[in-house]
């Protein structure tokens, strides 16, 4: 279990900051800047829960997927084996749990005649914004995984474009279905 009895180190003040090895990377690091991204996220996902409290489903979902995100993360910081030989990473049946629930929540949704603008009610706001910020995340790691001797876990790239997948979803159902998205009107201001 991670224990964090001090918030400051003074460590990170040469501009470097320490992996779940221990091994040392700059800031700026595509390792880095894959999990702080998903870190990212996963804060404007703590916005979106402050919106979906009357929705105990789609915030029960919400919360799960803040702790999965977690998983990547560490998957991300670790980058090798941890306790037990075993890698923390989420797995294909998270995957599939997420497939799941866009699935679920789709099947309440009109299909789409036009692109969603980000809008209509502040929690699909939201939803849409982590959904742009998974998209950089996903970015990053996709630069990582081809980096020669860097590694991303399959499952976690795949867990990574799924959510976004389900952010969008989300933020239409959480757009009273559907009924409340903004739509892209192409030339409307010409």
């Amino acid at each position: 279990m991670v224990v964090l009895n001090r918030i400051y180190t003074r460590s990170g003040d040469d501009g470097t900051t320490s992996l779940g090895s221990g091994a040392r990377r700059k800031k700026y690091d595509l390792r880095v800047a894959a999990y702080g991204t998903l870190d990212e996220a996963n804060a404007v996902l703590g916005l979106v829960r402050l919106h979906t409290a009357a929705d105990p489903a789609l915030d029960a979902a919400l919360s799960r997927i803040q702790n999965d995100l977690f998983d990547v993360e560490a998957d991300l910081c670790l980058a090798e084996k941890g306790p037990g030989g075993a890698r923390l990473t989420v797995t294909d049946a998270q995957v599939a749990w997420l497939e799941g629930e866009i699935d679920r929540l789709n099947t309440d949704l009109a299909p789409l005649k036009s692109f969603i603008l980000p809008g209509g009610s502040a929690a699909s706001a939201y939803l849409h914004l982590a959904r742009t910020v998974c998209r950089r995340a996903e970015r990053i790691m996709v630069e990582l995984r081809d980096v020669p001797d860097e590694d991303v876990s399959e499952a976690s790239l795949k867990y990574v474009n799924r959510l976004s997948d389900y952010l969008f979803v989300a933020g239409r159902y959480a757009n009273d279905k559907g009924a409340a998205d903004v739509l892209w009107a192409p030339g409307q201001n010409r």
